[in-house]
């Protein structure tokens, strides 16, 4: 079989590539802490005598746009480490001489702005892969962030402080750190990665503390040391972070109102392993999914906004297995409630999400790099009710029975950039329903040099139906160059066409056997006017597993530039040959064949540290064959009225042309029509920080979008992916026609009182329509989505951060 060729032609290019004797990495820099008696105060200016005894460290080297060169006499970095038993201090002196040029742009936690910068990465496990990211900015704004290769997982969060202070010879940031934020081994000697890095934006320059080789390998592979720190004990940690909220509800002439109380908590069961649960959980103030009109064969994918299942959640997202929108989702059983509706019978309700009742996650690392990781939760049942329309009487249909959703993970790193993972996600729901199984196991392999990787993945999967069991794999091999300034990789991908994943995950096609190749240059110091460039050109061909059919082939290049000026701009050009589509037609087996296309695409992206910025990008397609063609555009500018306050407006806009597309699918016939679809979307989000500790926000967004096909053109679909008239007679039940008009706005105010606690007030207004009204253009059906009754909602939302190691010093004293 393919994949089994592919498997053995990857173990021979581990085997002969990991002796390469090529040279190891630079050595490190290292820094040794020092032990203090006396803490200074988090206010940013290091006048205190204890900054005096510590030694500094400094020389630091240019990350971008260059490459090593020294930090110039004019702007020199140097930072100070001293420790007590309960937490790290940091003071570092960003100097600068002109401090009028130094960017202070005011923003919330976790939002990075454009603005001056210090960053602090600490890998408490030296382990050249995962790291706590530490980020203050010149105005005073915290970010934190899980690192590991080259993925930032920005809604990680723990709780510590950092202050700024600025005046004539630059600016200076002040951190403490408690160990609570940390996990690391007990132990008496500590041995700690340490990089630290500061961003310049007036210069447009950013600069390390330990030199990074930007053409070979990951960022995190250049980690210095942060040695000294002894005869620290890992502390107690435990943090509750109970909250209340309340809202008010008014949909079309009705009033509602809701209170909740719940309470996540974060508990360190041992030095390395952490607990997060969330008990009786509240996400009624999640932002807003940005739906649109879906007349695809997949189902539409949304971001995660749950906090709860964005953080710290590195482990369980290893081999694309969990997609947390499933937990809460639409009940299996949603769309099955009327084909159960007897005679003379009505929906009274159907709900359309289930709800979460618990959930907890347990992960951590060991010394010796082994991470674990565990997750479960479990959503309620949830029941669809009808009524008897001659009797009165009701009943109710389980449409989503009692659900546990589970997720192991063992990750195994080594030689600092290499790992080995075994995973496994299951779904067992109660009674006579649908369970999952998926069992994965993934390589990712550096050689010595880190100048070659090496990747693959495995996938078993079992889907256990009520009246028969189905067994899936799928399999993904990848060789990559990572060094220097030519690249080049191969990857293969493989489905049999029982693999399923979509109990806890998503894949949308499987019995395929794809490959895929692509060679690119890239720059990593300035050349000419470019700060840096890159040119790539790539191809794939695709092909059905079983029957072993071509599906198609394609290629293309693109280009990335940034100048000195920092205006980005770039560009692709792709074209494929037919295109056999087997998944438009909703039919196993059954194919349409597409002809020959091609795409361009070009974009421009100009200098965010003005005043007045924008991004713009234009796409263009083409079938060869036939007249359907498709533009696209995307113009979002942007304008800081001052340090407190940005405003972001975007414009998209879609008009695609005489698209043979799936209608409807009768016994005999599958039935396509010629389609015109256009779509509209504004939205904005704006942004008044009064201080970095509370803000108001907007955030608004209208797509509309109508589908119109074509009168007397509809066609069924041959066995050879072709299509011939057919005397579609089209009624109102089976209009295909669509108009869909969205509105979203969410006003809130923010506030974050005290350290890990906040306050939210949010109004939330939003209106929606879908009809057949596809001849409406978009204003007309703009006018018509404001006579559909609007939904207003008001809510409050308190968090408070409760800490074991406060609450237990308060108390003793």
């Amino acid at each position: 079989m393919p994949f089994k060729k592919s498997f053995l032609a990857l173990f021979l290019l581990i085997s002969l590539c990991s002796y390469s004797q090529e040279e190891a990495l630079p050595e490190k820099r290292s820094y040794t802490a020092t032990r203090i008696t006396e803490t200074p105060e988090i206010d940013g200016i290091l006048d205190e005598d204890i900054w005096r005894t510590i030694p500094e460290t400094s020389n630091f080297v240019m990350l971008e746009p260059g490459d090593g060169e020294a930090a110039p006499a004019s702007h020199q970095t140097k930072v100070k480490i001293g420790y007590t038993n309960e937490a790290i201090y940091i003071g570092a002196y960003m100097f600068d001489d002109d401090p009028s040029t130094i960017r202070r742009q005011f923003a919330q936690r976790d939002n990075i702005p454009v603005a001056d910068a210090f960053i602090v990465d600490i890998n408490t496990y030296n382990d050249g892969e995962n790291q706590t990211r530490f980020i203050i900015t010149a105005a005073g704004t915290l970010a934190d962030a899980k690192i590991q290769g080259n993925s930032e997982d920005v809604a990680y969060n723990v709780v510590w402080e950092g202050q700024v202070s600025i005046d004539e010879d630059g600016w200076f940031a002040e951190l403490r750190i408690p160990y609570s934020a940390l996990r690391f081994p007990e132990k008496d000697q500590q041995l700690w990665g340490l990089q630290m890095g500061r961003e310049i934006r007036s210069r447009n320059e950013s600069y390390v503390w330990n030199y990074i080789d930007k053409s070979v390998g990951k960022g995190t592979h250049y980690n210095g040391l942060l040695k000294g720190i002894s005869n620290v004990n890992p502390p107690v940690r435990l943090s509750l972070y109970p909250y209340l909220s309340g809202e008010v509800d008014q949909y079309d002439g009705t009033t509602s109102t809701a209170f909740n109380a719940g309470m996540d908590l974060k508990y360190g069961l041992s030095d390395a392993f952490t607990l997060d649960a969330t008990l009786v959980p509240d996400f009624g103030q999640t932002a807003y999914d940005e739906v649109e009109l879906n007349l695809g064969p997949f189902e539409q994918t949304f971001g995660e906004n749950r906090a709860f299942f964005t953080e710290g959640t590195e482990l369980f997202t290893k081999g694309n297995l969990f997609y947390s929108r499933r937990i809460g989702d639409t009940p299996t059983g949603f769309n099955e409630v009327q084909d159960q509706q007897l005679e003379n019978e009505e929906i009274i309700s159907n709900p359309e999400k289930t709800n979460l009742l618990n959930a907890l996650k347990i992960s951590g690392r060991t010394e010796t790099g082994l991470g674990i990781g565990f997750f479960n939760a479990i959503t309620e049942e949830t029941k669809a009710e009808l009524r008897n329309t001659e009797t009165g009487e009701t009943r109710k249909v389980v449409t989503e029975p009692f659900t546990n959703y589970n997720i192991f993970v063992l990750d195994q790193q080594f030689d600092q950039k290499s790992s080995v993972s075994v995973i496994n996600t299951n779904v067992i729901r109660e009674g006579n329903f649908r369970d999952g199984n998926v069992s994965a196991f993934l390589f990712d392999v550096y050689n010595n040099s880190s100048s070659f990787n090496f990747s693959g993945e495995a996938k078993m999967s079992r889907v256990n139906l009520p009246d028969r069991n189905k067994t899936g794999f799928s399999s993904t091999l990848a060789f990559e160059r990572t060094k220097g300034n030519f690249r080049y990789g191969v990857r293969h991908r493989f489905a049999n066409e029982t693999f399923d994943i979509n109990d806890l995950g998503v894949n949308f096609t499987n019995n395929y056997n794809n490959f895929f190749w692509e060679t690119s240059y890239r720059t990593f110091k300035p050349q000419g006017i470019f700060n840096q460039y890159r040119v790539q050109v790539y191809g794939n061909h695709r092909r059905r597993y079983q029957p072993d059919v071509t599906v198609g082939s394609g290629i293309g290049s693109s280009f990335f530039g940034v100048t000195r000026e920092r205006f980005a701009f770039g560009g692709s050009l792709e074209a494929n040959t037919k295109f056999k589509d087997f998944f438009e037609p909703r039919k196993e087996g059954r194919y349409i064949q597409y002809p020959e296309s091609a795409d361009v695409g070009a974009w421009v992206s100009s200098d965010y540290r003005k005043k007045f910025a924008y991004d713009i990008r234009l796409n263009y397609g083409q079938f060869f064959e036939n007249n359907n063609d498709e533009i696209r555009l995307r113009v979002k500018p942007r304008f800081r009225f001052s340090n407190h306050f940005l405003l972001i407006y975007s414009f998209n806009y879609k008009k695609e042309n005489n698209r043979d597309s799936f209608v409807e699918l009768l016994p005999r016939n599958i039935i396509f029509g010629s389609r015109d679809i256009e779509s509209v979307e504004n939205s904005l989000q704006g942004t008044y920080n009064f201080n970095t500790r509370s803000a108001l926000n907007l955030s608004f967004r209208n797509f509309w979008s109508a589908a119109t096909f074509a009168d007397d053109e509809f066609t069924s679909l041959g066995e050879e992916g072709n299509l011939s008239p057919f005397n579609y007679v089209v009624t109102e039940d089976n209009d295909p026609d669509a108009n869909f008009n969205i509105w979203n706005l969410d006003l809130s105010y923010q506030w974050r009182f005290a350290p890990g606690s906040e306050m939210i007030l949010l109004y939330r207004n939003s209106i929606f329509n879908l009809d057949k009204q596809s001849e409406l253009n978009y204003l007309n059906s703009l006018e018509n989505l404001f006579q559909e009754p609007a939904r207003h909602n008001l809510s409050l939302r308190v968090v408070y951060y409760l800490d074991y190691n406060t609450m237990k010093n308060v108390i003793k004293s």
